[in-house]
């Protein structure tokens, strides 16, 4: 079998069958959702290893424990809920000073408390190799429709893209503010004005395959839309490693914008880069009007 992150979840997917009466949504979303009597609850976690998603040897305690907190909250964003509480589960390397633990919980208690969600428990254990942060949030749905997920997407809907893509390696993976001021736009707009979700963490033309997949669709991406929105950062990286902009853009991971699908109101918050159609492909219309096929790559653990 094919190693891989997508391989591994597929055949995790294909194994695990909950009851749909109580788990109407699992594995392969941002999120899973789970009915607890006549309400949903959104679950999510994220575990975060040093040495892969930060390093302790360049970045600050400060700026490692808010991006800890902010990638779950990112999840619930893309699943347009509301974040109510987390739960944080450390493995702290047994050098590491009390103080740097403290600064650490610090830095994750402050970033929940700004989005209103407590952190309310978890683990604490210690061990001879490098720092890993596990945090489980639960969020309640913010829209009338329920959990915005990554499997209705239908033909003719629109994509959108919230924000600047791209170079996120020269800090926004670290310093990013979850999508989740926009909770309240999308709560005011009708009921399935969007229609399906996921947040850009591992580059946008790897996300969008995994929508798409869930969804069964396939995607036509416009390069002279995507040129609105390359990060400066994706434009500095270019001029470092000699790579096209659009390339990294497309491809960079942790960007933490969300890929939005739906109608002509969500322009309003996002900027259209494409739309959806029938088949099963993505492509790129190329600003010379040539139709290219858009390759799956990102970021994928577990290679």
């Amino acid at each position: 079998m094919t190693k891989g992150e997508l391989a591994f979840v597929q055949w995790l997917t294909e194994r695990v069958k909950p009851d749909p009466a109580r788990i109407p949504v699992h594995i392969g979303d941002d999120a899973a959702v789970v009915n607890v009597g006549a309400e949903q609850i959104v679950i999510t976690t994220d575990m975060l290893l040093d040495g892969t998603h930060f390093d302790t040897a360049r970045h600050a305690l400060d700026r490692i424990g808010a991006k800890a907190i902010a990638c779950s909250l990112s999840d619930c964003a893309a699943m347009a809920a509301r974040p109510i509480a987390a739960t944080v589960s450390v493995a702290l390397p047994e050098t590491m000073p009390m103080a740097d633990a403290q600064a650490l919980f610090d830095a994750m208690d402050g970033k929940a408390r700004r989005y209103d969600c407590p952190l309310v428990g978890g683990d604490t254990t210690s061990w001879t190799d490098r720092l890993a942060i596990d945090v489980t949030m639960i969020a309640r749905p913010a829209l009338q429709q329920g959990p915005v997920l990554r499997s209705t997407a239908r033909r003719g809907d629109a994509i959108f893209v919230t924000g600047p893509l791209g170079g996120s390696i020269r800090g926004k993976h670290l310093d990013f503010e979850p999508r989740l001021d926009l909770i309240d736009a999308l709560a005011a707009m009708p009921p399935h004005s969007v229609r399906a979700m996921i947040d850009l963490s591992d580059g946008l033309a790897l996300d969008l395959f995994r929508l798409c997949k869930a969804s069964h669709v396939g995607a036509t991406l416009h390069e002279a839309a995507l040129l609105t929105v390359i990060s400066d950062d994706a434009k500095a990286l270019a001029q470092i490693d000699g790579l096209d902009p659009l390339q990294h853009a497309l491809t960079d991971g942790e960007d933490f914008e969300l890929l939005l699908i739906g109608g002509d109101a969500l322009a309003d918050i996002a900027t259209p880069i494409g739309h959806v159609v029938d088949s099963a492909d993505i492509t790129l219309v190329t600003t010379a009007g040539r139709l290219e096929p858009l390759e799956p790559h990102g970021y994928e653990h577990f290679q």
